[in-house]
């Protein structure tokens, strides 16, 4: 049955309790249900809140916006999207959604989360891994990019459209290019935002690792500063060990500082002995990036990534004990 909202009401893919969105003129949110496994074989439902435009005969149709993460809701960033993006909006119908484990139905788990926040490359401690894995249990094997795909399936059949438009960001970019592979006939145009490519990523980053000395320099270049930002990167690493840190600060610092200065003032003076300038700016970008899982849902974050991720072991099936010698290269029996 397709009602006022344009939504198809009632079953697995259909929206139920179409209401106006709290604080938010022009939008009706409802909640999209979908089977917990597609594949049939479990049984369960998940309710996944979604926002919808009201100007449902708009001229180029749904334009159904992925937010990134992966572990990013979608509704809550309707507002700042549809003023951002008013002059679009004439033409478009945004719809939002809240990906399965992300929002309120965010995936929890609460040392790991405290640990990473919104991070992507904070390393945690094996504590909050498994805890994190028992926390979840079985079902967390149905939080993997091809779930959602489905997800993104059945709301466009729920929402009575042929085709859609989707617009994504970061993570956002690789579920749509996803969803335009599996489905290429019910999408009309995809726009993507700092793109994830489908092929070549690398789950160690080893192509950011490579890159800071070059981001730095030119950042050095450009600003007309008088040390070796690489030269003093290195030093750092080696004299600190805290790689890991640093890249996570470096990562964080493109979106406050993009010429890097106060970042490559503090590597000099930590590569020459007094580290506290840098510390405190890691420890900043740490607490500025802390995080609910309802905001980013690392919990979501792990078991997407790992259902996705192809590692030098092989895929998260892989026996944890021999993963370290197909790491190093000595493939273990």
């Amino acid at each position: 049955m397709v009602g006022a909202t344009g939504a198809r009401s009632g079953g697995d893919g259909g929206l139920s309790g179409a209401a106006p969105c709290p604080g938010l003129t022009g939008y009706t949110c409802a909640t999209l249900t979908v089977p917990l496994d597609h594949g049939g074989g479990d049984p369960g439902r998940l309710g996944l809140k979604v926002a919808m435009a009201d100007n449902v005969t708009a001229p180029k149709g749904v334009l159904l916006f992925l937010t990134g993460g992966p572990g990013q809701p979608g509704v809550p960033f309707v507002e700042r999207l549809s003023q951002k993006m008013a002059p679009v909006l004439k033409d478009y119908r945004l719809v939002m959604i809240d990906q399965r484990g992300t929002g309120g139905g965010a995936l929890q788990c609460p040392r790991l989360q405290e640990e990473m926040g919104s991070s992507d490359l904070t390393p945690p401690t094996v504590r909050a891994v498994t805890e994190c894995a028992a926390a979840l249990g079985p079902r967390r094997r149905f939080y993997g990019t091809a779930d959602t795909v489905a997800d993104l399936e059945l709301l466009r059949q729920a929402l009575g459209v042929r085709r859609m438009t989707l617009d994504g960001v970061s993570y956002g970019t690789y579920t749509a290019e996803r969803y335009a592979l599996a489905h290429p006939g019910n999408v009309a145009r995809l726009v993507l935002d700092s793109v994830v490519p489908q092929t070549g990523g690398d789950p160690m980053d080893r192509v950011a690792l490579r890159a800071a000395p070059r981001v730095l320099t030119e950042a050095c270049r450009a600003t007309g500063c008088t040390t070796d930002p690489a030269a003093d990167l290195a030093e750092v690493v080696r004299r600190y060990r805290n790689g890991p840190d640093v890249i996570d600060a470096l990562t964080t610092w493109e979106f406050v500082d993009p010429d890097y200065t106060e970042m490559i003032g503090a590597l000099h003076e930590a590569a020459t002995g007094d580290p506290a300038l840098l510390r405190a700016l890691i420890a900043g970008a740490r607490e500025g990036g802390a995080a609910s899982a309802e905001e980013l849902s690392q919990g979501l974050h792990a078991a997407t990534l790992c259902l996705d991720g192809r590692f030098p072991w092989g895929s998260s099936d892989a026996p944890v004990a021999g993963r370290r010698g197909h790491w190093r290269g000595r493939p273990r029996t």
